[in-house]
């Protein structure tokens, strides 16, 4: 299916299986681009899109909730503008990914920041 080129970040985008998220721990490949790490596994998702994404912070670095969702919140916000990209490369490969983004500094970075370093994780 052609995904529209539309800028949002809908439920069926999101990876919420529980199984699936174990298996990207034990199974799947990961690397590390400072301040990101991206577990990733190749996996047949059952949606129209070519990938799934988790976002997740570390509750050892931030104790505070607030602090946590402020970063899910800006990761996600990059995430949904720039995922074009990645869904036109996973499109040609005919493949589907299911992934996850962990931040890991103990500091909140400017959005600017994370934004260049993201595009270029992914």
């Amino acid at each position: 299916m052609k995904i529209p080129n539309r800028f949002t970040f809908e439920k069926a985008e999101r990876l919420t299986h529980k199984t699936l998220i174990g298996k990207l721990f034990s199974e799947g490949n990961g690397y590390i681009s400072y301040p990101f790490r991206i577990v990733w596994k190749a996996e047949n998702l059952h949606t129209d899109y070519p990938a799934q994404v988790a976002i997740t912070v570390s509750k050892r670095n931030f104790k505070h909730a607030v602090k946590r969702n402020l970063l899910k919140r800006r990761v996600r916000e990059i995430y949904r503008q720039n995922k074009n990209t990645l869904y036109q490369e996973l499109e040609k490969r005919d493949v589907q990914l299911a992934f996850m983004i962990v931040y890991l500094p103990k500091t909140i970075l400017k959005s600017s920041e994370m934004d260049a370093k993201l595009v270029k994780a992914l």
